[in-house]
């Protein structure tokens, strides 16, 4: 009997996107609450605190001590310990290094998006490269620039000048391309 049904997606950072899309699949398949553990976070099993009075008409919970757990519901908590090991099992040990002090499922994968996908924070466009590259050389002639008239004693024209510089660089990006 063949169980390739069941073979996990070994992780590729150069097809992640379908990557994502088999692992999202196949935790699914594992249970229906498996993705709901990798984005939310690990199950919390809830129980009506009777201490307290309804509110509202609105029953207060409470999580339930694990000594407490039924079965199924054991079966539950234990949802992120099953998505981590999956998680774990489909990277190559570069890509483990990455994530290894995760401590939940959720945590693994959000850190996975952020290396793979980028955030705002992260992300950086061809376009973005190239203008920090030239920002950054445009920082550094300014720089020299400012230095020679500093010892020259112009502080204030080296200072108005380097403002008056950023001001045209950031309009209309560089007018030369110096080295």
């Amino acid at each position: 009997m063949s169980t390739s049904h069941n073979k996990i997606p070994m992780f590729s950072k150069e097809d992640y996107d379908d990557w994502k899309t088999r692992m999202q699949a196949h935790l699914a398949a594992q249970d229906d609450d498996m993705c709901s553990v990798i984005t939310d976070g690990p199950m919390k099993i809830m129980k009506i605190n009777i201490a307290f009075a309804m509110t509202d008409g609105a029953p207060k919970y409470v999580e339930k001590r694990r000594h407490e757990y039924t079965n199924e519901e054991k079966k539950k908590a234990n949802l992120d310990n099953v998505a981590r090991d999956i998680l774990f099992k489909t990277l190559d040990k570069n890509m483990f290094s990455k994530i290894k002090t995760c401590a939940t499922a959720k945590e693994i994968w959000e850190k996975l998006i952020q290396i793979c996908e980028g955030n705002d924070e992260t992300s950086v466009t061809p376009s973005e490269t190239v203008q920090r590259a030239r920002l950054t050389r445009f920082a550094r002639d300014l720089s020299r620039f400012s230095a020679k008239f500093l010892r020259l004693g112009l502080r204030n024209r080296v200072l108005l000048f380097s403002a008056l510089c950023l001001l045209q660089y950031l309009r209309n990006g560089p007018t030369s391309n110096t080295h």
